[in-house]
């Protein structure tokens, strides 16, 4: 009989054991206050309903107001997730040393950094199911077929590596405070002049060319033609690729965990 070996064996536990635990684990962190839930879900769903009614309000151009103003509601909730909530949270998590600990465990960082970017891509998902929902019933009328959404799920990603990037790049670089106010900041500037919900040719045109350039705008914009006519134009998917290249190049040199 083979005598039964008792004898400690140490180790890690398996990788993607590891990462679904540290992704549970950021899901919890981006959900557990209602700050966050305001952000996520409440800012953008009381705007689409109020959408429906905003041409009284504000010069939305062709096109019934709620097939203008979803696209633009969806981005919203894209920036919320990938920028604002991440940012924020990422900076108390440097702020307290938590970024640190997690540093020397034996997930890599760049496992704890996949950890984040699932999460915020998990949250996006019920975000853009709950609101596409809500703006279905409203009346919205996207175009047919399969394709938008692809190219939805297309922008969603690029709109999210764009953002998050900016995100991580002011919480690894700015103390906690200033990426406090700093994202909050953003998210308003972007959400009043960014072309977010409002169509960017309703802009002065003097600024039409600059806030292009915007991931804000591109995403939006990205949306928007892509529900009205079936796929985003090109330069939509220029600007947020090169966002993403740009400030993922910033973050990596720059990006510290204490």
């Amino acid at each position: 009989m083979t005598p039964l070996d008792l004898s400690p064996a140490p180790g890690a536990a398996p990788r993607g054991a590891m990462l679904r635990s540290q992704t549970a684990m950021e899901l919890k962190l981006l959900l557990r206050n209602g700050e966050q839930v305001l952000l996520t879900i409440v800012i953008p769903l009381i705007l689409l309903l109020a959408g429906t009614r905003s041409d009284r309000i504000v010069d939305l151009g062709p096109g019934r107001p709620i097939d203008v103003i979803t696209p633009g509601v969806l981005a919203l909730a894209v920036l919320s997730t990938s920028f604002t909530s991440l940012a924020i949270a990422t900076g108390f998590e440097r702020r307290y040393g938590v970024l640190k600990r997690l540093g020397a465990s034996p997930l890599p960082r760049s496992g704890l950094v996949i950890g984040k970017i699932t999460a915020v891509v998990l949250v996006e998902v019920a975000q853009l199911a709950l609101l596409s929902g809500v703006a279905l019933l409203l009346g919205w009328e996207p175009a047919a077929g399969v394709l938008p959404w692809l190219w939805l799920a297309l922008l969603a990603v690029l709109g999210t590596s764009a953002f998050g990037s900016l995100a991580l790049l002011i919480a690894g670089t700015l103390r906690a405070e200033a990426t406090l106010a700093l994202a909050n900041l953003v998210y308003v500037v972007l959400l009043v002049a960014g072309a977010v919900l409002v169509p960017l040719d309703r802009y002065p045109d003097a600024a039409q060319s600059v806030l292009a350039l915007l991931p804000s705008a591109a995403l939006a914009e990205g949306l928007r033609d892509t529900f009205a006519a079936g796929a985003p134009h090109w330069s939509a998917l220029a600007v947020l690729a090169g966002w993403t290249a740009v400030a993922g190049l910033l973050t990596t040199r720059s990006f510290t965990w204490e």
